[in-house]
C-alpha cells in the first residue's frame, strides 16, 4: 500500500499538477493540505474520474485538508482536533481506509514569533499530541500524515543558522515534535534515511529549488502496529520542478501487506 501526503497549495489553481501526479504515480491513499477552497469548490469529479474516492474539509481562501483513496471506502472518524471547540480552521481530518486509520493534518505555520499565531500553533500542537496519545493507546495501525510545519533537526533545513528565530524551527516547536515521537511514533523518512539530506519544500523565492535550499516539513508518522510494515519512504521532488506547481513535493511511503513474521526459535 502506497500512502502519500501532499500540500497542494491551492487544489483548484494547481489541479492539473495534482491530477498529473495522481495519474503517473497512482498512490493508494493521499492526504492533501492547503486546499484553499470551500467545501462546495472541491474538485471531486476529476479526482473521481481517476478512480479515487474523496473526503474533504474545506475553507475559503485558507487551509483545508482532504483524504483520497483508490483502495476502499473512506470511513470518516473525526473532523477537527478535540480540545478547542471555538477553533474553526480546517486543519485535521481522520478516516479508516482498508484497515488503516489515516490522520491528515495541516499544522499551523506560527509566524510571526512571538505572537498570537505562534501561541495558536503551540496550542494546536499540544492538542495534536493529546489526541495522538489516544490513537496510539488503541493499538490500531495508524498513520499521521501531513504538513507539520516543523523541521525536526538541523539536517532537515538548509542553513539552519538562518532559521533559529522562525516558528518552523523554534526550539519549542522542535521539542513538541520530539514529544510526539516519544509516544512511540516512527518518522518514516528519517527511519529509512537516517543520514541523508532530504527536503519536501522549496520556497518560490531566490531560486530555492534549483539551489536545493529546502526544508523537510512533510512527515508520515507510523504507530507501532504499522511501523514493521514500512518498506519505502521517498519524496517525489521532481514534481516541485513542474510548471505552476506547489512549493511542496509529494512525500510517500510503501507498506507491506503484512508485517514480517518472526522466525521460530529452535
Amino acid at each position: 500500500m502506497k500512502i502519500a501526503t501532499y500540500n497542494v497549495n491551492g487544489v483548484n489553481g494547481r489541479l492539473a499538477v495534482l491530477l498529473r501526479w495522481l495519474e503517473e504515480e497512482r498512490p493508494d491513499i493521499v492526504c492533501l493540505q492547503e486546499l484553499k477552497a470551500p467545501d462546495e469548490k472541491f474538485p471531486e469529479a476529476p479526482i473521481r474520474d481517476l478512480g479515487y474516492d474523496a473526503l474533504w474539509l474545506g475553507q475559503k481562501s485558507w487551509n483545508g485538508v482532504a483524504i483520497l483513496s483508490r483502495v476502499g471506502a473512506i470511513h470518516e472518524t473525526r473532523r477537527g482536533l478535540p480540545g478547542e471547540p471555538e477553533d474553526v480552521q480546517s486543519r485535521y481530518l481522520e478516516a479508516a481506509i482498508n484497515g488503516v486509520l489515516v490522520a491528515c493534518l495541516y499544522l499551523p505555520n506560527g509566524n510571526p514569533r512571538p505572537g498570537p499565531k505562534f501561541d495558536y500553533k503551540m496550542r494546536w500542537f499540544d492538542r495534536l499530541i493529546d489526541h495522538a496519545a489516544t490513537l496510539h493507546a488503541t493499538g490500531a495501525p495508524v498513520v499521521i500524515a501531513g504538513d507539520f510545519n516543523v523541521m525536526p533537526t538541523e539536517r532537515d533545513v538548509y542553513k539552519p543558522e538562518r532559521w533559529t528565530e522562525d516558528a518552523l524551527f523554534a526550539p519549542e516547536v522542535r521539542a513538541a515534535y520530539a514529544r510526539l515521537l516519544a509516544q512511540g511514533w516512527t518518522d518514516s523518512i528519517r527511519t529509512l534515511h537516517p543520514d541523508e539530506t532530504i527536503y519536501t519544500f522549496w520556497d518560490y523565492f531566490r531560486n530555492a529549488y534549483a539551489r536545493d535550499a529546502g526544508l523537510r516539513l512533510d512527515h508520515l508518522l507510523l504507530s507501532p502496529a504499522l511501523a514493521p510494515r514500512l518498506r519505502t519512504a521517498e519524496v517525489d521532488r521532481h514534481v516541485r520542478g513542474w510548471d505552476k506547481t506547489s512549493d511542496h513535493a509529494p512525500t510517500w511511503i510503501e507498506l507491506a501487506d503484512e508485517a514480517p513474521k518472526r522466525g521460530k526459535k529452535s
